[in-house]
C-alpha cells in the first residue's frame, strides 16, 4: 500500500496525531504535513543510475571464484583480492 495513503488513512479514519504518525513511519514532521495537504497524488522520485562500484573488478573477482584452490588457502584469498584491488585502485 502507498505510504501516502497509509498516512491520509491513519490521520482521518484512525484519528492519529501527526505526531503519532511520523513515530511510526520515521518521516519528518513537515512531510507528514505536506503528505496530508496533498490531493491524493504520492510524489514519485526517479532513482538515479548508478553503476556498480564492483564493475571494474567484475572479471577479476569472478576469475578468482571459478578458480579451484585448496581449503586451507580459502581463508587468504580476501586478503588477496583486497590488495589486489587496492593495488589496481592506485595505479589509476
Amino acid at each position: 500500500m502507498a505510504l501516502l495513503s497509509v498516512i491520509r488513512r491513519w490521520h482521518f479514519r484512525e484519528h492519529l496525531s501527526i505526531r503519532e504518525i511520523y513515530r511510526r513511519t520515521g518521516l519528518s514532521r513537515n512531510t507528514v504535513r505536506k503528505y496530508l495537504r496533498l490531493d491524493g497524488v504520492e510524489p514519485k522520485f526517479k532513482i538515479p543510475e548508478r553503476p556498480s562500484k564492483l564493475d571494474p573488478f567484475a572479471d577479476l573477482l569472478s576469475a578468482w571464484l571459478k578458480t579451484k584452490t585448496e581449503p586451507r588457502r580459502i581463508y587468504r584469498r580476501p586478503q588477496r583480492v583486497r590488495s589486489r584491488v587496492y593495488d589496481k585502485r592506485n595505479d589509476e
